[in-house]
Parts: structure tokens; sequence; C-alpha cells
């Protein structure tokens, strides 16, 4: 039964009966023939189909939030029978993080990795509204998010730091010698931001459109903070980044970072994982480790505004 519950998660996360049989590592045969076994089990039609994946049914959408529900204390259970066999969590831990959050990552992987060396992990760099959905469909074990300006849905969040924001300019700009700027100044700049998709850029957007900005658009736009900053080094270009990631690139003398007022404007930041008791226990060491972190993170980060 199992088995078939993973087909059905594979099929409605890649909406295509090869690729969900690819990501299964099965055959698409054995995917379909799983499929019907699992609708014959359960005297419900559960796949629309015809010469291709057409959706799910309304009882196939009911039965793939059982399915979440299932596979999830399956995988929770069997983490957890491991780490009891071998003395020691072991294993992969999957994290999704927009992207303004990826360089305080290592500020969760790098203690954690000391308390458990057998474990590996994998970032993912995505959108805020790709991490939900990437932890909703089991594709990841927690996320780094934005807290307070969408909802998280089903998920539980455990505050990291309040995100601030800093101009990126060249110190030879006509804005680069100033201690501070406003979001109108801002928006007289040639720009360089996220996609529109990314949560950040609405942020902006929308204070640059508060301060007077009526079509804050960028002359360039990328899904990568280095590929911006590797525009703001030229001297030709500015940014807009979190000061988190301002402090991490370790800007020289030529790039300046400088602090945006007129609004102030703060969001929390922190990490998102599934509203499951109990946890898998390598993400509840994960959530362990962000209290740990998130008082020390935040006091670092308020010391240097």
């Amino acid at each position: 039964m199992i088995d078939k519950l993973e087909f059905l998660l594979a099929l409605a996360r890649e909406r295509h009966f090869g690729r969900a049989a690819e990501a299964c590592g099965v055959t698409q045969p054995t995917l379909s023939s799983g499929l019907k076994q699992l609708e014959e089990t359960l005297g419900l039609l559960l796949v629309t189909r015809g010469s291709r994946f057409q959706g799910l049914t309304p009882e196939g959408e009911r039965v793939l939030d059982w399915a979440k529900r299932i596979v999830g204390d399956v995988r929770t259970m069997r983490q957890e029978v491991r780490a009891l066999k071998q003395g020691q969590l072991v294993g992969q831990l999957r994290i999704a993080a927009i992207p303004t959050a990826l360089a305080m990552v290592s500020a969760l992987t790098t203690p954690y990795h000391e308390l458990h060396p057998a474990m590996r992990f994998t970032v993912r760099s995505c959108t805020s509204i790709e991490v939900l959905s990437a932890l909703d469909d089991l594709e990841v074990d927690a996320g780094i998010s934005y807290l307070d300006n969408e909802p998280i849905g089903r998920a539980r969040a455990i505050p990291l730091y309040r995100e601030q924001y800093r101009l990126l300019i060249s110190a030879d700009a006509p804005l680069g010698n100033r201690k501070q700027v406003t979001w109108a100044e801002v928006g007289g700049v040639p720009l360089c931001l996220l996609t529109p998709d990314n949560q950040n850029r609405r942020i902006i957007n929308r204070l640059l459109r508060e301060a007077g900005v009526l079509d804050p658009a960028p002359t360039l736009e990328a899904n990568s903070m280095i590929l911006l900053f590797s525009h703001v080094r030229t001297g030709r270009w500015a940014s807009v980044m979190p000061a988190i990631l301002a402090q991490t690139l370790g800007l020289t003398g030529a790039v300046r970072s400088i602090p945006i007022v007129e609004p102030a404007a703060v969001h929390t930041i922190g990490l998102i994982v599934p509203d499951r008791d109990p946890l898998a226990p390598a993400t509840a060491a994960l959530v362990d480790q962000a209290l740990r972190v998130a008082p020390k993170l935040d006091k670092e980060l308020a010391a240097r505004r």
C-alpha cells in the first residue's frame, strides 16, 4: 500500500505518468498498474485519465491528503528505527530556502553536522511559494522563508532573525557616501533585483510604491543573489539586499551597504517544518538547532544595524 501511495504523491507532483514513474524508479506500466490497484482497494476513481494525465478526481485529492500524512509518518518511523539501530542520526536532510536566506543556512547546518556527522544535506534555492509546496509534497524536510508576509499554511514556524534592507551601491556613486537613504532615493538609481516570483522582490516593489515610485522596474532581474552582487561590483548597478546577506558577501571598500529608511522595513525569517507529531528525528534535531541559534543570530544582526 505504501508504495502505491508514493506513486500517487509522485503523480500529483509531476503531473505526468512518465516523469512520476521515473521519480519513483519504476516503469510507467508499473506505476499505472499500482495506481489502478490502489483504486480497486479503495473502491474509488482517483485519477482522471486520457491520452495523458488530466488531474486527480475530487476523491483523489482527498486521498492525496491522507497519502501525504501516511507516507510522512512512515518515513518518520523508518528514520527513527534507523537511528535506534545505529545509535545516531543517519541519512539526508533536505532544506529549501529563499535566495535571500541562503547565506545564513550554514549557521544551522554547521553546528548540526558537528552533532550529527553521519547526516548529509541538500539545500535548494526556492521562492517562498515553492518552499511551502515542496514541504507539503514531502520533497523537503524543512524550509527557510518569510513568516509574516504570506500565510505558511499547515506548518510549524520557528523565527530565526529579522530581515532589514540595505542599498548595495558603488562607493563612487552619487548615494555612495550616504549613511542612510530613503526608499524614494533608492527608486532613482539603476537597480538589479530578484525576479517578481520571489517574495523579496514583491516586498521591495511595495516599499518603493509606498515611497512614491510608481513603476519600480529594475534594469536587470535574476533569480540569483550572486549574479546581482556581481553586477553591483561593476560600479554601474545597485541592488537592495537583506543586511545578513550584505554582511556575508564580505564587501570591499568599492561597494557600500547603506541602511534604507522611511520606512525601516522589517520582516521575520524562520525555519518552517511539517506540523506533525512526532517530527522525523532529523527534522526535530534541526528545530533544536534553530532554537539554539535564533537568539544569538538575531542579537548579532541587531548589534550591526
